[in-house]
């Protein structure tokens, strides 16, 4: 082995490691507005393990779909991702003003469909990512895990500082949560 051939082996590692990162903090901030809701432990580790596995999945189909597709749907997921984030924001902030009972919890994060919307939201992104890394990856296994693995640390850490700092805020916690959650979904779609 060449010395061209270990420095073309670290820029792929380094490159997988700023993209696992990049797309890790989706994860970090929607767990941050997530966790200023206010969240138990047991969820904030059932969250961060739908999302490490989605963090998995997605960019593993976008290997598998191929780059044609990825070209036709790059675009549109980032918007869907959008989206759901601009929806979900909008949901915490119109419960933080109205906590009423009749209120409906649609998109609450303790449910199983809520945990799989929120972690499908912040991972929608990877597929297109995936589809451009089976152009130049050697190592589709490290590849995807270090997706999935940093994915799932991000929104650990994001979750648990977005609870540490609801203690303090108390009640605006969640209203700055959804908002939180709004400006990503602004800037996934715009």
């Amino acid at each position: 082995m060449g010395l061209g051939e270990v420095y073309a082996g670290w820029g792929q590692v380094v490159t997988i490691a700023i993209m696992a990162i990049a797309l890790g903090m989706d994860a970090f901030s929607l767990g941050v507005g997530i966790g200023m809701k206010g969240i138990r432990l047991l969820h904030i580790l059932q969250l961060s393990l739908l999302i490490a596995f989605f963090h998995v999945l997605m960019p593993l189909l976008g290997l598998v779909t191929g780059s044609y597709v990825g070209h036709l749907l790059g675009q549109v997921t980032t918007y869907v991702a959008g989206g759901l984030l601009l929806l979900l924001g909008g949901h915490m902030i119109f419960n933080s003003f109205h906590s009423g009972d009749n209120s409906p919890r649609v998109w609450d994060h303790r449910t199983f469909w809520g945990m799989l919307l929120i972690s499908l939201s912040v991972s929608v992104d990877s597929f297109s990512v995936g589809v451009s890394l089976g152009m130049f990856v050697d190592s589709i296994l490290l590849t995807i895990l270090a997706f999935g693995v940093c994915g799932g640390l991000m929104s650990i850490t994001g979750l648990l500082l977005g609870r540490h700092v609801s203690r303090g805020l108390g009640a605006y916690g969640e209203a700055i949560g959804g908002a939180i959650l709004l400006g990503f979904g602004l800037l996934f779609i715009f």
